[in-house]
């Protein structure tokens, strides 16, 4: 089968590369110029080869192009592109059509509308996470430690707060205390948000990070990872909780391993269906 790989940031797209290799896609590589990472070039060269394109933000037009010339039927999202950076693209006619056609510009509404333009040109966007399911976070206890009474909480606390404001789309991280909001993420992305609720409020944050009630699996799953970790840990942070089944841990045996020297509790939360 022929696939798409739209490549933002971080090593999503190495990983979905390297899935969709074993299961014999024949790929297309579209890199987007202002976030994926030009270490996508070797990746590209295989074996196998995939072919390999540069798109910048906002040239929606050569995007569908590229897609309509490889005949590609399906596509997956991997990696993030910051929407802060939306402030500074500079759109062709194809984005600037589709832009003025929205009542707002969050992330739901931008990609939500790039997926419906693809439909329309015959492409799928297949969900984010089908080639790395054992990346996925299982529910219950994921540390040696076990949360507090305090902590639990917390979490508690936390889990209406987050869950309001994913809902909203403004984010999908919240910092608790005392069960009271510290900080709150919206553009920044996680790791700052982690480090302004340690600045602001010192040990003993607790981290909560949620899936949006109504999750799109196709694009801005939630994912953690060393780096999250190595944020709280600077942050003095002790406790993060993640969505079990929507949310993507990366590096998985440092993360644990970071976790459970730092005496960090890692939970998953259990959701139910939809």
């Amino acid at each position: 089968m022929k696939l798409a790989i739209i490549a933002g940031n971080g090593r999503f797209p190495f990983l979905v590369l390297d899935a969709a290799r074993s299961l014999g896609h024949h790929i297309t590589i579209i890199g987007i110029k202002e976030e994926a990472s030009t270490e996508l070039e070797a990746a590209a060269a295989g074996p196998p080869k995939a072919d390999l394109h540069w798109v910048s933000i906002g040239h929606l037009g050569t995007f569908l192009k590229i897609l309509k010339d490889a005949g590609i039927r399906t596509a997956v999202m991997a990696g993030q592109v910051k929407h802060v950076k939306i402030f500074g693209i500079v759109p062709d006619m194809t984005a600037m059509g589709l832009m003025l056609r929205l009542p707002s510009k969050n992330t739901d509404a931008l990609i939500g509308a790039v997926a419906d333009l693809m439909r329309e040109h015959g492409v799928e966007l297949l969900n984010s996470a089908q080639f790395l399911e054992p990346m996925l976070a299982r529910p219950g206890l994921l540390s040696e430690r076990v949360p507090t009474a305090d902590e639990h909480k917390d979490l508690e606390f936390g889990y209406r707060m987050a869950d309001a404001i994913a809902g909203l789309d403004i984010g999908q991280t919240i910092a608790v205390k005392h069960q009271a909001v510290v900080a709150v993420e919206a553009m920044e992305g996680t790791d700052e948000t982690i480090a302004r609720a340690g600045h602001l409020a010192g040990d003993g944050v607790t981290i909560v990070k949620v899936a949006k009630p109504k999750q799109d699996m196709r694009f801005d799953l939630p994912i953690v990872g060393l780096a999250t970790i190595q944020a709280m840990r600077v942050a003095g942070a002790k406790v993060l909780s993640i969505d079990a089944g929507k949310t993507l841990i990366f590096d998985r045996d440092a993360f644990f391993a970071s976790a459970n020297d730092a005496g960090i509790a890692v939970v998953g939360r259990p959701l139910g269906p939809p």
